[in-house]
């Protein structure tokens, strides 16, 4: 009887070929992880500016809705802007108004939304100082602006005053442009309905 031998094991070469394999695989693996890694970053951060702009949007909804004596401001109006007399438009630049606890009188407290080299600003000073909302990463572009119908006294109006507000243009984020429409519409709170 002869002997027979059994092999038990690997090569070398065997061993070298398989690790070779499974590297290849982890660095496949790694680089779609971090490409993965990547975008939901540039997603979230995406996110967090569309929550913003959302987030102005909104407040200038509430405090549109609480305010009375809106004015549409068109080009040509004269800086600071005024409220008096009152003003429908369909396409406006921005919009000013008394605030809730504003005083006719005083055009010092009017509130003003203005749209202008496609930033959103915003004055509570009846236009001696103006901030921005919107981030830098955000241009809006001419299709945004203010609708206003129902603005004009009483006397002249049968209807409740409404405010459209339509924000649209491109995000710039990290050399990515992403195109954006946003739109709201507010009613005025204050009743000036005159029954006829």
């Amino acid at each position: 009887m002869s002997k027979v031998s059994q092999k038990l094991g690997f090569t070398i070469i065997e061993t070298m070929i398989s690790i070779s394999l499974f590297l290849v695989v982890v660095v496949f693996g790694m680089n779609a992880l971090l490409n993965a890694n990547v975008v939901h970053q540039k997603s979230q951060d995406m996110r967090s500016i569309l929550d913003n702009l959302s987030f102005i949007l909104e407040d200038m909804g509430r405090n549109i809705r609480t305010g009375y004596n809106y004015r549409c401001l068109i080009s040509g109006d004269a800086f600071p802007f005024i409220v008096s007399p009152q003003r429908s438009c369909a396409n406006g630049l921005g919009i000013a108004l008394e605030s809730a606890v504003g005083l006719t009188a005083d055009n010092a407290d009017q509130w003003v939304y203005y749209i202008s080299a496609g930033k959103i600003y915003k004055s509570t000073s009846g236009g001696a100082s103006y901030f921005q909302l919107n981030p830098d990463e955000v241009v809006l572009d001419s299709t945004s602006g203010f609708s206003i119908l129902g603005a004009e006294s009483p006397a002249g109006n049968s209807q409740q005053p409404l405010v459209t507000i339509r924000l649209s243009g491109k995000i710039t984020y990290k050399n990515l442009q992403t195109p954006f429409i946003m739109q709201t519409s507010a009613s005025q709170r204050l009743i000036d309905v005159i029954s006829p």
